[in-house]
């Protein structure tokens, strides 16, 4: 049964940046995609951010992070990465990883496992 562990989130004022990451063990991260997922505060359901294909050549992003956030995995650490840049209040919320996705030219991939207990970040305008 994989495991994640997300970290790296912080307080950051607008405009600032952090970088997410999500420490994986017990599956075989190198041969599957992993997504970052994220709930904001009051609402019910995790938002899709970011999902990457095993190989690190497929990615996809919704809208309002697109050109922002950057996607990056390593294989030979089983990490993966979300860097944050140009924060804005609307980022605000706790952000998860989920690992193994299926993800690949004509899928960004679904959650398939439990959820990690996420790492909060909080933009302040």
């Amino acid at each position: 049964q994989v495991h994640v562990v997300e970290s790296g989130g912080g307080s950051v004022q607008t405009g600032g940046s952090l970088r997410l990451s999500c420490e994986t063990s017990g599956g075989a991260f190198e041969y599957t995609g992993l997504g970052w997922f994220r709930q904001a505060p009051g609402k019910e359901d995790r938002e899709f951010v970011a999902s990457i294909s095993w190989s690190g050549e497929i990615v996809y992003y919704t809208d309002s992070v697109k050109g922002r956030f950057t996607i990056s995995r390593d294989n030979a650490k089983k990490m993966g990465y979300l860097q944050m840049n140009n924060l804005v209040p609307e980022d605000t919320a706790v952000y998860y990883c989920n690992t193994p996705m299926y993800v690949s030219g004509r899928s960004r991939g679904e959650p398939t496992t439990g959820w990690g207990q996420g790492t909060q970040v909080t933009v302040s305008s």
